[in-house]
């Protein structure tokens, strides 16, 4: 299947150079690989120019956005700048992230998954990241059928059926649940293990933090599921800030009338959805 990749970069000169390796190692190559220099600062651009200098598939777009390295907008938008720009046909289109070591197999075993079942919308592999002990260990969410935002492959017609990606804190959760409601499958494969340079949420301040209950509020979760959602993710991170500032943010965009990302009747869906999720683990 032919592919595409779409790369927001910002100050990656530590990572982004093994991330083009790990392209170029691919045993099924991109037709194009858009590398979006979103206002870096450091080397990051020359680095870019280096690889493109050598490797025709490899483009460069310079854009000029925020320096905060703030979750969901400032990457989607930059994503977005560089899907305007493509200008080549594909079967599936990929979102990556400029700190990531890609196993050399990688995007042929993505293209099978897409070529065994076409109701499969999104995939993806597993994300590793090293402990303090400098050890590659499995870091991914409970859901195993969730793909890392670092890494998620889209089918054209998936893509095409969800609208893009919504420049939002949660995008990366959004996507999935619309590709649900229009009868997409989500696909994780556990060979593919992906080296992720960067641990996540390590740029994240606080205000980061508060988005992801805005980013609740705005997929029409609902109190409720949104309380809920919450309270783990505060247990995950063994943090109670967590939960309150979750809270915070879900409040504020609500006093705010904060318009949703998703109609009445997709809302209805992925309420149902996340309810039976929950029911699952309980029972």
């Amino acid at each position: 299947m032919k592919y595409c990749i779409v790369i927001p970069a910002h100050n990656e000169q530590d990572f982004i150079a093994l991330t083009l390796d790990s392209i170029l190692s691919q045993t099924l190559l991109p037709q194009k690989v858009i590398i979006v220099n979103d206002n870096s600062t450091d080397d990051t651009e020359n680095i870019i120019d280096s690889y493109i200098s050598k490797n025709d598939f490899f483009q460069k777009l310079n854009t000029v956005s925020s320096t905060a390295h703030m979750p969901g907008s400032k990457v989607i938008n930059a994503f977005n700048k560089g899907f305007d720009v493509l200008d080549v046909d594909y079967n599936f289109i990929v979102k990556l992230d400029a700190d990531i070591i890609l196993p050399n197999n990688y995007f042929e075993s993505i293209s099978q998954i897409f070529v065994k079942n076409s109701k499969v919308g999104i995939a993806g592999g597993f994300a590793y990241e090293k402990n303090d002990s400098q050890e590659w260990l499995l870091n991914h969410p409970m859901n195993k059928d969730h793909v890392r935002g670092a890494f998620k492959a889209y089918s054209k017609d998936c893509f095409k059926a969800i609208g893009g990606l919504k420049s939002a804190m949660g995008w990366d959760t959004i996507d999935e649940l619309l590709a649900q409601f229009h009868g997409f499958k989500i696909t994780t494969d556990e060979t593919l293990k992906v080296k992720h340079l960067r641990p996540t949420g390590n740029a994240y301040n606080k205000k980061a933090r508060i988005l992801q209950g805005k980013a609740m509020y705005t997929m029409n979760y609902g109190l409720l599921i949104t309380t809920i959602a919450s309270l783990k993710m505060a247990l995950k991170h063994k943090n109670l800030r967590v939960f309150f500032n979750n809270m915070e943010g879900f409040y504020k965009a609500k006093k705010d009338n904060t318009p949703f990302l998703v109609t009445r009747e997709e809302s209805t869906f992925i309420r149902k959805l996340r309810w039976q999720g929950i029911r699952k683990k309980l029972f």
